[in-house]
């Protein structure tokens, strides 16, 4: 006959592994971070740069289709920054505090987009207003417009008079988009 041992086999992690799997498991997640932080802030950049190419676009198609000059101006506030596309003059629809375009003279919003100040990107142009002239479908002036994260890199719009935007980076800007 066999003696009988009562040895239990034993599941589970002791205290020690637990402690050495949390400190590896942190070092990773904080080497992670400043990666992550980096990949929002470009995906906010180039978001940004998109929707407003895809907006100049949308507006030259519709001043074509309305036979009707539109313009897109940019408004920059401490609080606030704004474009606007609109109807009338150049300065018909500044952006007030908020952001919100405040049209006068008979001018009309057609789409409006703010962006806070300390947001996660700012948006400046080097124009305050650009036009759309329907006879032709140009764009005058002719102008930049920039997009800048908080970290400091942006992208540049460039639009040339027939309203082609090409995109570039500045600075060290953004590795897949070349140099300004």
């Amino acid at each position: 006959m066999k003696p009988t041992t009562s040895r239990r086999r034993q599941f589970g992690a002791s205290l020690v592994e637990m402690a050495i799997a949390a400190a590896v498991a942190s070092i990773s997640i904080g080497s992670a971070i400043p990666s992550l932080n980096a990949l929002i802030q470009r995906q906010q950049i180039e978001g940004t740069t998109a929707q407003l190419r895809t907006d100049i676009h949308w507006m030259r198609s519709l001043a074509v289709a309305r036979n009707q000059s539109l313009r897109i101006s940019f408004t920059k506030l401490p609080q606030a920054a704004c474009y606007v596309i609109h109807t009338g003059a150049g300065k018909d629809c500044p952006c007030d505090a908020d952001g919100q375009p405040q049209c006068r003279n008979g001018a009309v919003a057609l789409r409006s987009v703010a962006f806070a100040g300390g947001g996660a990107v700012d948006v400046t142009s080097n124009s305050s207003s650009m036009l759309v002239d329907t006879g032709h479908g140009t764009f005058t002036p002719t102008g930049s417009i920039t997009v800048r994260g908080r970290d400091g890199r942006a992208l540049k719009l460039v639009l040339n008079i027939m309203g082609r935007a090409r995109i570039c980076a500045q600075g060290d800007g953004l590795p897949g988009h070349p140099h300004c």
